[in-house]
């Protein structure tokens, strides 16, 4: 990316602040209001599209056809629901990092958004571990660990009806220190008005459906599995071999559980973007609905 286009969505923001044209807010307890919004927004991230398309590495690499109307059409139709965003791609795509940008941009707003990982459903593994001897073994035995059958998804998929409706919930802890323990209800989440689910298991089967806007990452195979390899040795303490052989697990893994789901998504994200642009981005996104005329 260069100097100009790492700064056009910089200019658009400053733009926005300093315009003297601006819509008045609108009623949002009004259709009439909700209608205007969505179209002011329809005609904001057309304008997104058309900047990304013209940058040296795009963040998106495609969107549905339909997906802008289907949005603002929900916006209008049902106002008090929260707006759900499914986040999925195979491992090591991306996803942990762009909802950590994500989380950074949202603090320094202040903006209502909760992030809830759908990595805490897996199931209590706990006594299989314990039989085996360790995680390694246990799935060099058949286990097979991103398999659907391996979370809880009949919870993810209360918890996200729950807070889809304004409730708080308590979402369940999976210990990432090799025991295979699941703490149920261990971790307070907020229903704020934007919720992001991220994890493989974020689509799984039927739960894909509560999703306003879903989001599949994809990322060049060899980077993911420099980033794979570097995070097993360095972050989980695994030896190369076995690194590498977890590595093979979750290719096919990825090509049954979580690929099939791209064809549902709304948004394919490059998983490999320039963090920075996706903070502009973001930001752009923040300044466009938080900057009516009150008058």
């Amino acid at each position: 990316m260069d100097k100009d286009e790492k700064i056009g969505f910089a200019h658009l923001i400053e733009k926005e602040l300093n315009s003297d044209d601006k819509i008045l807010k609108p009623d949002f307890n009004q259709k009439t209001g909700r209608e205007l919004l969505a179209f002011y927004l329809q005609s904001k991230f057309k304008q997104v599209i058309a900047y990304d398309n013209k940058a040296q590495q795009p963040i998106f690499t495609n969107i549905k056809y339909d997906f802008i109307q289907r949005f603002a059409k929900r916006l209008i139709q049902n106002p008090t629901k929260r707006i759900m965003i499914g986040i999925t791609g195979e491992s090591a795509s991306g996803k942990s990092t762009i909802c950590s940008e994500i989380k950074r941009v949202i603090e320094k707003f202040n903006m209502p958004v909760t992030i809830l990982t759908a990595d805490n459903y897996f199931n209590d593994i706990s006594s299989l571990i314990a039989k085996y001897g360790s995680f390694d073994a246990l799935r060099d035995n058949g286990y097979d660990v991103d398999s659907p059958n391996s979370f809880q998804l009949d919870v993810l998929k209360n918890d996200l009806e729950e807070i889809s409706h304004g409730k708080d919930i308590y979402s369940p802890e999976y210990l990432l220190n090799g025991t295979g323990v699941s703490v149920p209800k261990a971790k307070l989440v907020k229903s704020n008005k934007v919720i992001v689910v991220e994890g493989m298991a974020s689509m799984y089967v039927n739960n894909k459906d509560i999703y306003d806007i879903k989001v599949y990452i994809e990322t060049d195979l060899n980077i993911r599995k420099e980033r794979f390899l570097k995070r097993a040795c360095t972050e989980r303490n695994q030896d190369l071999e076995n690194a590498n052989k977890h590595w093979n697990y979750i290719l096919g893994a990825g090509e049954k559980y979580v690929k099939p789901y791209k064809d549902d998504a709304d948004i394919i994200i490059n998983g490999d973007s320039d963090l920075n642009y996706f903070a502009q981005i973001l930001e752009y996104f923040h300044t466009i609905t938080n900057n009516f005329d009150e008058c």
